[in-house]
């Protein structure tokens, strides 16, 4: 078994958790999504994540789903692995979606908790382990009980490990200690889910990051890690710290990533276009501060 400080990303280190671009009509922008895509991959991008929680999944159609997966693999080739989310509450519907995003030429899948009928335990391991028996593709584990009300425990993630497609985690759980503990016992890949906790998952033998700040600042993000790989913890840590401010106005501020990423790439002239009901776009006010902590965190 791989053991921490060993292990190999399985889809690089700095992925971004991609915003799916619509039209001012609200229908899918797949010719934006490819010129969002190669932009995010020529700026440092690793992998690129569709349909998770900043991709506003929860709105678009299983048809939306797969010609976003078809549009950005046209866009990207082989340069960069593309996951798709695929996760649903429905343990039927998750698993056609996974098959789905196979066909249409997805790298690996991001396979949620099954949220509001919080299950138990066991069922949400039958999940999974369904999905992932399912189809060829590599499974990321996404922990985040904050929006699905269900966590991923630790002693399921150690009997999820054992199976040979469940390969990573995105990690929105909060639990620092926890997710040491399975690194610590497991060969998981373990991506930072939240921004602020980039650097120290990363410190103690995480992978890297699945990030929705990556949409809008994609090399600082990627110089962060850059500079530990080179041994320089210090400046590491500096640029770490001179992202914080833009991580908290876009992550912690009141309004959904998918709200404040597309406000952003929107003023920065890139393809974003509106957020589906029932969210609602950023208010003035609210972009200028958002513009504000983007001018530090680049010009800083």
């Amino acid at each position: 078994m791989t053991t921490a400080g060993t292990r190999v990303p399985p889809f690089g280190r700095a992925l971004c958790a991609m915003i799916t671009p619509f039209t001012e009509e609200g229908a899918l922008d797949a010719d934006g999504a490819q010129r969002l895509a190669a932009h995010l991959v020529s700026r440092g991008c690793d992998g690129l994540v569709l349909s998770g929680t900043t991709g506003e999944s929860p709105t678009t159609t299983d048809a939306e789903k797969a010609r976003l997966i078809e549009a950005v693999r046209e866009a990207v080739g082989g340069r960069a692995p593309v996951v798709a989310g695929v996760g649903t509450f429905d343990t039927r519907h998750t698993v056609a979606l996974a098959r789905a995003a196979e066909k249409a030429g997805a790298d690996g899948l991001l396979v949620v908790s099954p949220y509001y009928s919080r299950p138990p335990q066991d069922a949400v391991e039958a999940h999974f382990l369904a999905v992932a028996d399912a189809v060829g593709l590599p499974v990321v584990l996404y922990d985040i009980p904050g929006r699905t009300g269900t966590r991923i425990e630790p002693g399921t993630m150690l009997r999820l490990a054992e199976h040979p497609r469940i390969v990573a985690v995105k990690d929105c759980s909060y639990d620092f200690l926890a997710a040491q503990k399975v690194l610590a016992r497991t060969g998981l890949a373990y991506y930072a889910g939240c921004d602020e906790h980039n650097l120290a998952l990363y410190a103690v033998g995480g992978a890297g990051y699945i990030s929705t700040v990556a949409n809008v600042v994609p090399e600082r993000l990627r110089a962060v890690i850059d500079a530990f790989d080179a041994g320089d913890t210090l400046v590491s840590a500096r640029l770490q710290q001179r992202v914080t401010p833009l991580v908290e106005s876009m992550m912690a501020a009141g309004l959904p990533g998918s709200v404040t990423a597309k406000a952003l790439l929107s003023e920065l002239g890139l393809p974003a276009g509106p957020v589906r009901a029932p969210l609602r776009p950023a208010g003035r006010e609210a972009v200028r501060g958002l513009l504000a902590a983007y001018a530090e965190c680049v010009d800083g």
